[in-house]
């Protein structure tokens, strides 16, 4: 499979993986990473199936592919998040990398599911993109900016 980085493909920089089936979410996202000036190249899978062939290809702590986090939707088709989730932290490596569960779900059963796995935060998509586009200022400063990743920028960067 193609991982090719759907956005700043030339960045030193740790990718961020986005596991998302909606063109429409997809391109929220990734307008908003534009709108904040995200540098680090953002990667789509756009199944559940994608993401564990992704997850495979890159199990190395210093694989330059390996995420620096994930943004994973619980709703795909072929296998969906909560099985995805659930397949990475069974892996040492993927364990360490953060994920975020940005979905539409508000259930109970989902968001207990989705903690039970190993998620590190849950978030319910807004449908907006001003609002969409704040929660990815969040996510922006929290997780790329604040927080200490569990790998070293494999360039130095």
């Amino acid at each position: 499979m193609n991982f090719t980085p759907v956005l700043n493909p030339l960045s030193p920089l740790r990718p961020i993986l986005v596991v998302e089936d909606s063109d429409m979410d997809l391109d929220f996202c990734l307008q908003a990473f534009e709108e904040h000036a995200i540098a680090n190249p953002v990667v789509a899978c756009r199944d559940g199936e994608e993401a564990l062939a992704f997850i495979d290809a890159h199990a190395t702590p210093g694989d330059a592919q390996l995420p620096l986090l994930v943004l994973l939707d619980l709703r795909l088709p072929k296998v969906d998040g909560i099985e995805v989730l659930r397949y990475a932290r069974a892996h040492p490596v993927w364990k360490q990398v953060p994920f975020i569960v940005l979905t539409t779900s508000r259930e109970h059963t989902d968001i207990g599911a989705a903690y039970e796995n190993g998620v590190n935060s849950y978030l319910v998509k807004p449908v907006d993109f001003g609002s969409f586009a704040e929660v990815v200022k969040h996510i922006k400063v929290y997780w790329i900016l604040t927080n200490e990743p569990p790998f070293a920028s494999p360039r130095g960067a």
